[in-house]
């Protein structure tokens, strides 16, 4: 692996850390409410240890490794015995500090964004000697033999590790190590056979007398057979399956715990409800469970705190249906909120604004609630903006959904910023409008991106949920089809499922930032309003055509993350539009170097731009709603192709857009702690040092934390290493 090669796996010494600020928001919550908050944070940062057990076969052991390590030195001690005693550098200790703040931040050793490797950046040996004389090391011996069984993964660059992915694409611990696609369309067809969903499991393959046999391994705190839940082994297709429980059940246990002390605290029984559906879930590995506290979650409308837990985002499933675990905790902007639930009150009347037959959309509007949170807690792989919940189709479409738009993580992404390869003008408008056209782009594409459009889906009766001859009319040329019982969304688009949606969504987004009482909920008026559409469009396209070329893998010819294909499509589609709307090209820069330089006519984007959106759009919907995978991978295929000939070579600028990649900020999250009955918020410096920090006081119990990773190791190493 060459020395160029290697920097695509590192952080930076000087990556960015930014506090997510939620003080003001604390502060003005009750003691009941502060409690509420404190025991559902807690259960959330306990859950979100799961993510280091779906990321990798070494995340656990090395995150456990780094927090002993931190948890019984402080950051000056550490750094005196680094220079003093192991002879490193300054910038060595620091590359350690960086390196632990981004397994803490992305919840194991790959990044969240991308699904690239994590290393550290300095030598195996110096890191070695380094922990070898740390307090935590000599105190617990047992660190060593820890340290020995890891570090060669820690640092292993082979092709199929240096990316998550299944079979030859890379690394993966949601199947065995010894699973290919082939396996997992398999597995996928097992599931439509036998009506059951993927997100809260993973498969374990292996080989018996010549039979393959496939496990299907829910996570729960109980063990054992239950019926109703397990499946005891049964033929399918010449394969031997079996459903089991207890994945992750000492994580989940202490998940449990605190849900249980939540509840306590909970303003209300639908809350009470939502809770014990969720421990239920989580304890005895029923999915239905959880939808069951996901419908009494739709239900609880504005609580002053909001919050979620599970198995929720199927963007890192190689498969595209098993959800990653998250779990958040956070307090409503009152008035932000108040803009949201304007464009909730209008929302019927946007909906016919968009570009697809009505047929096309849901018989009945369901008004979701729409909240700005200030984030307390986010546990996981990384902080969204804004999210659509839950992701249950017949729950979404028949029941309802709520849309979170996360308001003080919108700021603090932005802070700071460096902007290249657009004109200095333009970038003075980014800086200046990047929050407010960043908060329209996502309440539109959370509401009603996310929130739009109708499955068309065959019922058990073998009646249908919409009319055969009126869609068909509706449809004109395209062909109709529909989901057969056992077929979701995901299950029946797995591995485009993701960016196909988010792809959606942002089309969405775009389409209607254009209507003018869509701009007047948020404040834009007259010029102002102008330069909030050329913003929210300028963003989006400079995502897709430069900050998305760090997520595409050219030796795979794949991309390693949704939402960064998703814009990147976009920005194809109106290049593809041409009248000189988008412009992109390789120039000479200040310097007098090569440089690429991205231009948006601001003139003609409610004329050839929304036209151009207007028709993708339509196109993407129809194929979603009559679950016409064939066309939709396909079309999208298309718009996905990084070529290095014709007008536009991106796998040929690639090289030379990478040179000014942006590191992804790091957000030190604050902590709660009870003093007596009473709930204390705990903040910390925006540094490594701080997010370390914030680390060593996140689990009151570490020990019982440690001890379940190392259990979850054993368990797991002989089918994903």
């Amino acid at each position: 692996m060459s020395e160029v090669a290697v920097k695509d796996f590192i952080l930076p010494n000087e990556q960015p850390v930014v506090p997510l600020e939620c003080g003001t928001a604390f502060a003005n919550l009750s003691a009941k409410e502060k409690a509420y908050a404190h025991h559902l944070s807690k259960a959330s940062w306990f859950g979100g240890l799961v993510v280091l057990i779906q990321t990798s076969i070494e995340a656990g052991s090395l995150f456990s490794i780094l927090h002993q390590v931190f948890e019984h030195d402080t950051v000056d001690d550490l750094k005196n015995q680094a220079l003093e005693v192991n002879g490193l550098s300054e910038d060595e200790f620091q590359a350690i500090l960086v390196f632990t703040c981004g397994v803490y931040a992305n919840m194991g050793n790959y990044k969240s964004f991308g699904d690239s490797k994590i290393i550290p950046n300095l030598a195996a040996d110096k890191l070695e000697k380094f922990l070898f004389t740390t307090k935590a090391f000599q105190r617990n011996t047992d660190l060593v033999k820890v340290w020995n069984r890891v570090k060669d993964l820690v640092y292993d660059l082979s092709p199929k590790k240096c990316h998550l992915g299944l079979g030859d694409k890379g690394t993966t611990t949601y199947f065995s190590s010894n699973c290919t696609s082939e396996d997992a369309d398999i597995i996928s067809r097992y599931f439509k056979s036998i009506q059951m969903e993927g997100y809260n499991n993973r498969v374990i393959k292996t080989e018996e007398n010549g039979v393959t046999k496939y496990e299907i391994r829910l996570a729960s705190v109980e063990t054992g057979s239950m019926d109703g839940i397990t499946r005891e082994p049964e033929p399918f297709e010449g394969y031997q399956f079996c459903v089991t429980r207890g994945d992750y059940s000492p994580l989940l246990k202490l998940v449990v715990e605190e849900l249980q002390k939540a509840k306590n605290y909970a303003s209300n029984d639908v809350e009470v409800a939502m809770l014990t559906e969720y421990i239920k879930s989580f304890t005895t590995g029923s999915l239905n469970d959880h939808k069951n506290g996901s419908r009494h979650w739709v239900q609880n409308k504005g609580p002053v705190i909001e919050t979620y837990i599970g198995f929720i985002e199927t963007y890192r499933d190689p498969a595209g249906m098993r959800g990653e675990f998250e779990g958040f905790v956070a307090v409503v902007n009152k008035v932000m909120s108040a803009k949201f639930g304007t464009l909730v009150a209008g929302a019927e009347n946007f909906l016919p604004l968009l570009p697809w037959p009505s047929t096309l959309e849901t018989d009945k509007y369901l008004k979701p609630d729409f909240t700005s949170l200030d984030v307390l807690t986010f546990s996981g792989s990384g902080i969204p903006a804004g999210i659509n919940i839950p992701n249950y189709g017949e729950i979404r479409q028949d029941e309802g959904f709520k849309n979170v738009s996360l308001g003080n993580v919108i700021p603090a992404s932005y802070k700071d910023p460096n902007i290249f390869f657009i004109s200095e003008e333009d970038k003075q408008l980014l800086i200046t409008h990047n929050t407010e056209s960043f908060e329209l782009q996502v309440g539109l594409h959370e509401l009603l991106g996310h929130g739009s459009g109708k499955l068309f889906r065959q019922n058990p009766d073998g009646t249908y949920n919409f009319d055969m001859d009126s869609v068909k009319a509706s449809l004109g040329d395209e062909k109709l089809s529909w989901y057969e019982e056992g077929e979701t969304y995901d299950s029946k688009f797995s591995t485009i499922s993701s960016s196909y949606e988010e792809c959606r969504a942002e089309c969405v987004g775009l389409y209607l930032s254009l209507n003018d009482d869509v701009l007047k909920i948020f404040g834009h008026e007259g010029d102002k309003a102008q330069d909030i559409i050329y913003v929210n469009w300028l963003s989006l396209l400079l995502n897709g055509s430069t900050r998305a070329m760090e997520f595409y893998n050219p030796k795979t010819q794949s991309w390693m993350q949704a939402h960064s294909q998703a814009r990147y499509v976009i920005l194809q589609v109106l290049l593809e539009a041409g009248q000189g709307l988008v412009k992109v090209a390789k120039v000479i820069g200040s310097d007098g170097k090569d440089d690429f330089l991205l231009s948006l006519d601001r003139t003609k984007i409610s004329t050839v731009g929304k036209e151009a959106i207007g028709n993708f759009l339509r196109k993407l919907q129809i194929y979603k709603s009559t679950g016409n995978l064939e066309a939709a991978r396909v079309m999208y295929a298309k718009y996905s192709e990084v070529s290095s000939t014709g007008p536009y070579p991106f796998a040929e600028w690639r090289s030379l857009i990478l040179e000014k990649k942006q590191p992804r900020k790091i957000f030190v999250q604050s902590n709660t702690c009870l003093e007596g009955e009473a709930v204390r918020l705990l903040e910390y410096s925006a540094n490594v040092s701080g997010m370390i920090q914030s680390w060593n006081e996140r689990f009151d119990t570490s020990s019982v934390v440690h001890q379940a990773l190392e259990a979850l190791w054993h368990k797991d190493e002989p089918f994903f290493s």
